[in-house]
């Protein structure tokens, strides 16, 4: 996420207009979200700036290692082919595609409190949940028990993306990632807007076939697993002012991105050992595995 405050989803959706959406707790699960959030600004928001190194500064947390991915698709709209297109199939190949690749590996020079970074990816497919997406900034509390409800048995490796068919109407990101407990398990989870013809979160994609929902929803699914790959907990790796590694390249794209048979534009992520060696695409330090 472009910044990083330890504050609710609810502070800022105040700050930028919307109401919080609220949800009923997962019926007989104990569920607690942090309260923490960090977000992936749209194109033309403000970045904080910084001063001394740009690299990333260790903070003693976990990062998230060989995750367990399984997507939720939360609104009626889901049900819709129209609507639905190619998104949810694409995403399944992202996902399933990703470890391994060389573009997973801009996330491995970053150990945390737990260990090493392998970078691994399986993805567990994905549940459409037909009933009502929130159609305001939902809170943290909101996405996760969602994810309570939707998810029979959480893994504490699990990376949850939640999908909404609500658009982001004047929010001024685009997605975010946060984590919580369901049960005592730590899980790390996501959440993104509709973004079809959102001019303020589109990649441009001009160099795939990918519809431009699907390549902006594309897009904004590797800044925010790349960001918990690394900041698991929102307290292991950011630089001084606050950015994560996905944060330091957002909006910045050097060439198609190769997985395991499929292409996509995507930013890349940070590397401190790309910046000293002065080896990146964009200041140095962004890199995407080409």
């Amino acid at each position: 996420m472009t910044r990083r405050f330890a504050v609710t989803l609810l502070t800022i959706a105040g700050l930028l207009g919307f109401a919080a959406g609220t949800s009923a707790a997962a019926p007989g699960r104990e569920v607690h979200a942090s309260g923490n959030v960090k977000y992936h600004a749209a194109r033309g928001q403000a970045r904080p700036g910084h001063g001394g190194s740009p690299n990333l500064v260790f903070h003693g947390g976990p990062i998230l290692n060989s995750p367990a991915v399984q997507a939720i698709y939360w609104g009626s709209s889901w049900s819709n082919s129209s609507f639905a297109g190619d998104k949810i199939t694409g995403l399944a190949t992202f996902y399933s595609q990703m470890g391994g690749s060389a573009y997973a590996g801009t996330t491995t020079e970053f150990a945390g409190s737990n260990g090493s970074n392998s970078g691994a990816v399986s993805y567990g497919g994905n549940i459409v949940d037909t009933s009502a997406a929130p159609s305001r900034a939902p809170s943290t509390s909101t996405i996760l028990n969602e994810v309570a409800r939707k998810i029979s048995s959480p893994v504490a490796n699990g990376y949850y993306p939640v999908y909404v068919d609500s658009r982001r109407g004047s929010a001024g990101y685009c997605a975010w990632h946060s984590w919580g407990t369901i049960n005592g398990v730590a899980v790390q989870f996501a959440f993104f807007f509709n973004l079809d013809g959102d001019a303020g979160c589109d990649p441009q994609d001009t160099w795939t076939s990918h519809s431009q929902g699907l390549a902006a929803l594309a897009n904004v699914s590797g800044h925010e697993l790349s960001e918990a790959l690394t900041d698991a907990h929102l307290n292991a790796w950011y630089d001084n002012g606050g950015s994560e590694n996905a944060d330091k390249c957002a909006w910045t794209f050097h060439a198609p991105v190769n997985f395991s048979g499929s292409t996509w534009k995507i930013q890349g992520n940070w590397s401190n050992a790309a910046y000293n060696a002065h080896t990146g695409y964009t200041l140095g330090g962004c890199v995407d595995g080409n």
